[in-house]
């Protein structure tokens, strides 16, 4: 199973925002718009690799998401 990292914004926020920021890194799978943890993102959100999980760029993760993404790919 493929794995990518899927930001989630503050609440009223889209993605389409040109001042968009996002406020966690949620683990989703690949091309899916709902969280490990079960929260539903935008699809419009941002993404990046799972590669990035533990590294700065990952940061801030959802802590639910990174405990269920580590006992996903053991």
């Amino acid at each position: 199973m493929d794995y990518e990292m899927r930001a989630e914004y503050a609440d009223g926020i889209s993605p389409r925002d040109p001042d968009a920021r996002f406020e966690v890194w949620h683990m989703t799978r690949s091309g899916e718009p709902v969280a490990l943890c079960g929260r539903d993102l935008d699809m419009a959100a941002v993404t990046q690799s799972a590669d990035a999980w533990g590294t700065e760029a990952g940061r801030p993760l959802c802590h639910a998401c990174g405990a269920l993404y580590i006992h996903q790919v053991r």
